[in-house]
């Protein structure tokens, strides 16, 4: 199935009655989730989550730290063992599980996309598409449980030689605030399809979603130990996660300067297996021969859906000079346009960002957009006086040695740069420390291709932006990440190779 990251579509929704007809929904599940069961912290810590539109707390969650760690890797070591039942169950009924697990999500969609809108504050059409896209990867992974195989190859001296696809063991998993249900999905789909066991830490900002999955994996019928949940701080659960010497692979989505901390612990205990989805400053090339205001329509998709607190978020735009006044135009006529607001309002198409931290970082690159020279086109305030709401934020006459221009700020600002040749568009674009995504419009197939080969990216769309599938890989180059999720590469992930050698007799 392909996805479009859009925001756009209008949706009905009554809080209210949700939340009268879910009395539990913020509260019920806050507990560290280990072995089926939810339980307190073992130093009885909580840390608060909070609404980022009301700047209200919602809820205390159980803070993990290394002791739950430690009781979370027993416990899905245990449940790895030859002997147990995980590991007894065909891999059919590994997928009948995920099966079950994506028809229990798909349920309770309106609940899990209402408590992933209360804790990040994403407007609702978008939780409500990730929660979709969240049963469409499970659904994917559970098709692929009975199709991992090995194969049989040639020799030359007598052996048969086969080679096994075996699970790696005890899974580590680090998940994000920005996109909660949906990346937990991506990284459980292939573990569990493999035969791993898993602990997942979510983000501290957002584990209330990510729970009530835990739940869910319980009613689905998952043994005891498969699924375990951890909420916590990076430097204390997160850090024990990716030392702990029985984890043999750690999957994280983040920050670079985390994903560099993840593979130095990693060295540093037991050379666990990484894979690493990290941050991006993705370059979106516009050329002259396409429509204006179709144009400057995907692009300010590409950069404001989520606030801009994206991964992938299309945050430098070079547009050629022959359209680039009217590109800026239009540009800022949808930004005046675009409503911010409550993220449960129908109407409303850009949400807060996540925290105050997140906020003022924002904040503090479009100050640095001014001082470097930057033309402040719209935007560059805060909206209202509670909640973390940015005005959508455009900065014309930007170049390639300002700070906006090069650094991740993971917030509503766009920044538009010039070019005239293609040449001059390719060296800018990869002018970079990251390579997650890239895109280009144009209408000359022979534009898209060249750029798309050239373009040093992981995923490349061309005459669109933010497409992606269950079944293509996703991953970055450079500082943007290691490995691959999504389809069959983000399976291998969790699979080792073992190579078997049978050395044939002669029959009397």
């Amino acid at each position: 199935m392909l996805y479009y990251c859009s925001t756009n579509r209008s949706v009905t929704l009554n809080l209210n009655l949700i939340i009268m007809a879910n009395p539990n929904i913020n509260i019920k599940y806050t507990q560290i989730f280990i072995n089926n069961e939810f339980v307190n912290s073992v130093s009885g810590k909580k840390f608060p989550v909070q609404n980022p539109s009301t700047e209200k707390i919602i809820a205390q969650v159980a803070e993990g730290d290394k002791a739950d760690i430690d009781k979370a890797v027993k416990a899905a070591k245990t449940a790895f063992a030859r002997a147990s039942p995980w590991r007894k169950l065909k891999p059919s009924e590994r997928g009948v599980l995920l099966l079950k697990l994506a028809d229990l999500v798909e349920r309770d969609k309106t609940i899990l996309a209402s408590i992933e809108t209360l804790e990040n504050g994403k407007p609702f059409s978008g939780a409500e598409w990730e929660i979709s896209a969240t049963v469409e990867f499970l659904r994917y992974y559970a098709g692929w449980c009975d199709k991992i195989h090995g194969s049989t190859l040639p020799s030359d001296d007598g052996t048969v030689v086969m080679t096994r696809k075996e699970p790696i063991g005890v899974a580590g998993q680090i998940t994000p605030w920005n996109g909660p249900v949906v990346i937990t999905a991506i990284k459980w789909g292939p573990a569990l399809a493999a035969g791993c066991t898993v602990i997942l830490k979510p983000a501290e900002q957002a584990p209330l979603a990510i729970l009530y999955l835990a739940a869910l994996s319980k009613e689905a019928g998952f043994p005891p130990g498969v699924i375990n949940v951890v909420p916590g701080y990076g430097p204390t659960a997160g850090a024990a996660l990716a030392e702990h010497p029985d984890v043999a692979k750690i999957a994280f989505t983040g920050s670079v300067e985390v994903g560099k901390k993840i593979m130095v612990a990693a060295g540093n205990s037991n050379l666990k297996r990484v894979s690493l989805e990290l941050g991006g400053k993705s370059p979106f090339v516009i050329f002259d021969d396409v429509n204006v205001e179709e144009a400057a329509q995907i692009a300010h998709e590409a950069i404001f859906n989520y606030s801009g607190q994206i991964c992938i978020a299309a945050s430098r735009v070079y547009v050629h000079s022959k359209i680039y006044d009217a590109f800026i135009k239009k540009s800022k006529e949808l930004a005046i346009q675009r409503k911010v607001g409550d993220p449960f309002d129908p109407k409303t198409m850009q949400g807060p960002q996540v925290e105050q931290d997140i906020f003022d970082r924002a904040m503090k690159y479009i100050s640095i957009g001014k001082k470097e020279g930057a033309t402040l086109v719209t935007g560059g305030e805060r909206q209202g006086n509670v909640g973390y709401f940015i005005k959508p934020t455009i900065f014309s006459d930007v170049t390639d040695d300002m700070t906006i221009a090069k650094e991740e700020i993971f917030g509503p600002v766009q920044s538009i740069l010039k070019f005239d040749t293609m040449e001059d568009v390719i060296k800018r674009a990869n002018n970079t420390t990251y390579g997650l995504g890239a895109g280009v419009l144009t209408n000359d197939i022979n534009k898209a291709l060249t750029f798309a080969q050239a373009v040093e990216s992981g995923s490349v769309w061309v005459n669109q932006y933010g497409a992606v599938s269950t079944t293509a890989p996703f991953g970055g180059y450079k500082q943007s990440g290691i490995g691959r999720e999504f389809g069959a590469e983000g399976l291998e992930q969790y699979l080792e190779t073992k190579t078997i050698s049978i050395k044939l007799t002669e029959s009397a």
